[in-house]
């Protein structure tokens, strides 16, 4: 989101704010409060790249020329599985999780296991090839065939979809991605 946007974005949260804490007890009588399980956050992005809002505090990397392309790469894979914008966002939220969006390869002694490629996918967990899992294409299809076999992964916080399919030993740690990546996805999808 550009920083005039966001600003204006914020500014408007803050009226709204100074308004209620004004209003409030004018209108503390009004209505019932109303209570709700689910933790509050706000989306800028909307429900169909946030539709849960985002979970927690949010992490954010410059990207660089190799980055930016492959998050384009998994936009443009996601596309061809033919499957909507949200389906991107989990995909680049695990990517930044696992590999910071770089085609990682095998990292000698650094390396967990086998892992290799944008999502940290194994060669001996049935992942495919080396060759395979480096590709940004096939390596994104692949995770995305993973995601389909998610019941209701559509309507999951994204980093419950993205452990079902990873099988992380940091189950949360996909959550503080998922600005990041819906900014992308936003900036991305139709060009």
């Amino acid at each position: 989101m550009n920083t005039m946007l966001r600003k204006s974005v914020l500014g408007i949260a803050g009226l709204a704010f100074t308004g209620g804490i004004f209003a409030g007890p004018v209108a503390a009588h009004a209505a019932e409060p109303v209570h709700s399980t689910k933790p509050v956050a706000v989306s800028v992005q909307g429900d169909k790249l946030i539709p849960h809002g985002v979970q927690g505090a949010q992490s954010k990397i410059d990207l660089n020329d190799e980055q930016t392309a492959n998050a384009k790469a998994i936009i443009a894979a996601t596309k061809k599985a033919g499957l909507p914008e949200r389906a991107a966002v989990i995909s680049i939220a695990t990517s930044l999780q696992e590999s910071k969006l770089e085609n990682l390869g095998h990292l000698g002694d650094k390396n967990d296991h086998d892992s290799l490629g944008l999502f940290q996918q194994r060669p001996s967990s049935g992942w495919g090839t080396p060759e395979q899992i480096t590709d940004p294409e096939y390596s994104t299809l692949a995770f995305l065939k993973g995601l389909k076999q998610v019941d209701g992964w559509q309507d999951m916080p994204l980093t419950e979809a993205a452990q079902t399919v990873q099988v992380s030993a940091y189950p949360d740690a996909y959550a503080q991605w998922e600005q990041q990546a819906a900014d992308i996805v936003a900036h991305n999808w139709n060009s």
